[in-house]
């Protein structure tokens, strides 16, 4: 039976991502729409700023292991993690209000404006966002509890990122008609985003209580045992390389949306219901994931989740321009997806033991900093996919769609739909010919630990 304490744990921790995932679907989803259709800025400056975007995402990416250093060596008396999600979301939160605040520049003034501003916000969400996911293993080593801590968080994140993506088209346009500047509308549209975004870390900040004790105390660990723990821990790695496949191609797919249905299908207002249609798809796929994890292994499960993906977009890149196809397509990749999104935590979040098991020390953190770096590094790939493709295909110089041509828009589906499934399945490949924690082997590692000492108690 499940203690009171978590089932609280497992709510107050999920609620707070609803928010997170607003704010961070606003900048990585959204950005390039607020450059090219509010700005509607030149192929020059858009071609310096998917170069700047391409850079720093790379570079922060980089430095997200040292964030997770940070998170590892602090010792409070409101414990490691907290403190940094606060910090973060507030930083973080200033600068995605300075991105879309109208400062009257342009060309590389703005580019040079804008990247700083883009850094800073990608640093502090990379903090908050590490400490965050940290904090979930911290609360169980139970596979079982552990899933369902995921589940419902992802269950939470997709109401986030689903609100936006549903909504941001119809409320930004209604913030425009209101205010009378499109670029108004974004700014106060971005202002409620980020109210969101304190409002719910609130509930994880004051709600969830870790369970201390649990886990012996550790030394802080050095820059040299940081590098240790990242590269020694062959597991992490390969869930690392197989999680950087996918999110590059997932993150490809997604960015291209509103360009999609602006200047493909030809009807802009269509992306909120096709966006609907596979939130709805996704939340279904979180709250059946426990029913198919009774009957299958992770294994299994991810095979099946990447068959679903694969259908999905063979599905879509041969569709017509009918919302039935195309909607049948949705709904398989994002019905894969959730499971495979869900799966790739819980395999991180495992890595943590088998890490501590082989290297002799937890560190959640810098384990967990992997997440945000595969997600920039996703990012960082599906912007400059989708800035380049927009230039080469000619849809940024287009008003609408009657001036793309055939081959524009062939150009946008070679980018949007067959690079990313290729990039998906060599992920697929990787994780079963490369990762080895099955359910199995877990048990087998959280029995030496305890043996061992290193764990005081099942949490």
């Amino acid at each position: 039976m499940e203690r009171n304490y978590d089932r609280r744990n497992r709510y107050c921790f999920g609620l707070g991502t609803i928010g997170r995932d607003m704010f961070y679907t606003m900048v990585s989803m959204y950005i390039m729409v607020y450059i090219t259709e509010v700005l509607k800025v030149t192929d020059a400056t858009l071609a310096i700023l998917t170069v700047v975007l391409l850079v720093l995402r790379i570079f922060d990416a980089f430095n997200d292991p040292i964030m997770g250093l940070v998170v590892d060596n602090t010792r409070s008396r409101f414990g490691k993690f907290k403190p940094w999600i606060l910090f973060g979301a507030v930083a973080g939160s200033f600068f995605m209000l300075a991105m879309f605040f109208d400062m009257g520049l342009s060309g590389a003034a703005y580019a040079a404006v804008f990247g700083l501003c883009y850094l800073m916000w990608d640093v502090f969400y990379g903090l908050n966002d590490i400490a965050y996911w940290s904090l979930m293993p911290a609360l169980s080593t139970n596979q079982k509890q552990r899933e369902k801590i995921g589940a419902f968080a992802r269950i939470c994140a997709n109401i986030g990122l689903f609100t936006v993506v549903v909504g941001i088209i119809p409320a930004t346009n209604a913030l425009t008609a209101a205010t009378g500047s499109a670029k108004t509308g974004w700014f106060v549209f971005a202002v409620i985003i980020v109210a969101l975004m304190l409002g719910f870390q609130m509930i994880t900040l004051f709600g969830v209580k870790e369970h201390r004790g649990v886990f012996k105390q550790e030394e802080k660990t050095t820059l040299t045992q940081m590098f240790r723990v990242l590269f020694k821990n062959d597991q992490l790695m390969w869930v690392a390389v197989s999680m950087s496949l996918f999110m590059i191609g997932y993150c490809i797919t997604t960015s291209f949306g509103v360009h999609y249905f602006k200047y493909v299908y030809g009807d802009e207002n269509m992306y909120a219901i096709f966006a609907a249609v596979l939130g709805v798809s996704q939340f279904t796929a979180l709250g059946v994931f426990s029913l198919f994890r009774k009957r299958m292994s992770r294994r299994r499960l991810y095979s099946f989740a990447i068959a679903l993906v694969v259908a999905g977009y063979i599905l879509f890149f041969v569709a017509p321009m009918d919302m039935r196809f195309i909607g049948v397509a949705g709904v398989l990749i994002f019905i894969g997806q959730a499971f495979i999104q869900l799966l790739m935590l819980m395999f991180l979040a495992d890595s943590i033991e088998y890490g501590q098991l082989k290297l002799g020390k937890r560190n959640e953190s810098v384990t967990f900093s992997v997440q945000p770096f595969i997600n920039k590094i996703g990012g960082a790939i599906a912007n400059g996919v989708l800035g380049f493709t927009l230039i080469i295909s000619g849809i940024n110089a287009a008003q609408t769609a009657a001036e793309v041509t055939p081959e524009g828009i062939t150009t946008m589906k070679l980018a949007m739909l067959i690079l990313p499934l290729i990039s998906i399945l060599a992920g697929y490949v990787v994780y079963m010919r490369k990762y080895k924690i099955d359910e199995q082997r877990y048990a087998e590692i959280l029995g030496e630990l305890k043996a061992r000492g290193d764990i005081v108690d099942k949490a």
